[in-house]
């Protein structure tokens, strides 16, 4: 059972195992419950081993064909349809969309460069600017105080943009988080463009590809497990917000409530003030004359 399965007491009568995006700003006592949550938000947000598969395996199948036949169209239309069938795989499984698709379209790109050019190599050009755009992305947000990860993983931890004012110690970990994405990109661009332009066998630059396609995602994915592990735990916003709209709620009711009582109190003065005037008007209600002496 991992920290996360088995919640304790910690002498105040909260849970340290629950989950520490529930807890406003609050770093949990174990180290191990807030990496396990940043471990699945950061599987979550990038698709998971299968999505790690998905982007992955289309392009192997292009250059494996490719390497066999030396048939463009053959290996472009295979692997097409193969990312085809895994999106629609995840369809099925009502997977998130993004991921369904993502792949598909940029396999779809890269068939389009390859037979408008005739060129093996340009099969991978349409990831490769996606990478270079990218990597820009990550530095230059986190150069401007709003590191694109924070964008991106904000709402899967359910903190969205707290972390900017109220967060500081997240968004330092966001921002060397896009450093090391920029970076990690930028070091595989400074790779592959350079093979590219000095016109590289299509089949040896098609296995360099694929085989600069994991190890810098799953660094680049350990060094923001690693800096957001370390970092404050979010602060959830989403729960502040569902518990001032209960406490509205609340109130609205007590204010109904308050309101109903004064009614009843106002409607209760109302009928003793009428009994009284009803009363005064009655013959013999009121005072007794004198009687007059002879």
């Amino acid at each position: 059972m991992t920290p996360l399965d088995k919640p304790a007491a910690d002498g105040t009568g909260r849970r340290t195992g629950a989950d520490p995006a529930s807890d406003s700003g609050t770093q949990p006592d174990g180290a191990a419950a807030p990496r396990a949550v940043t471990e699945a938000a950061l599987f979550e947000a990038f698709g998971g081993v299968r999505g790690l598969v998905e982007t992955t395996v289309p392009g192997l199948v292009f250059i494996t064909m490719f390497t066999i036949n030396k048939d463009i169209h053959a290996a472009a239309l295979t692997a097409l349809a193969l990312s085809a069938v895994l999106g629609v795989f995840r369809l099925i499984r009502r997977d998130t969309v993004k991921h369904a698709f993502s792949g598909v379209f940029g396999v779809a790109f890269g068939v389009i460069f390859a037979m408008m050019t005739g060129d093996a190599k340009a099969f991978y050009l349409p990831g490769m600017l996606y990478t270079l755009g990218l990597a820009l992305a990550y530095i230059i947000t986190a150069a401007a105080g709003v590191p694109l990860l924070g964008l991106v993983l904000g709402p899967v931890f359910k903190e969205n943009l707290s972390w900017r004012k109220r967060n500081p110690g997240r968004k330092k970990a966001y921002t060397k988080a896009s450093y090391a994405w920029g970076f990690i990109l930028l070091g595989k661009c400074a790779i592959l463009f350079p093979m590219y332009f000095a016109g590289a066998d299509a089949t040896r630059f098609g296995w360099v590809t694929v085989a600069l396609k994991i190890p810098p995602f799953l660094l680049a994915v350990y060094l923001t497990w690693i800096f957001l592990a370390k970092a404050p735990a979010p602060i959830n916003v989403i729960a502040e917000m569902e518990a001032e709209e209960q406490a509205e709620q609340e109130r609205e009711q007590q204010k109904k409530k308050l309101d109903a009582i004064g009614e009843g109190l106002a409607d209760d003065a109302a009928r003793a003030l009428l009994a009284e005037s009803e009363r005064t008007q009655e013959p013999g209600g009121g005072q007794q004359p004198g009687r007059h002496r002879r």
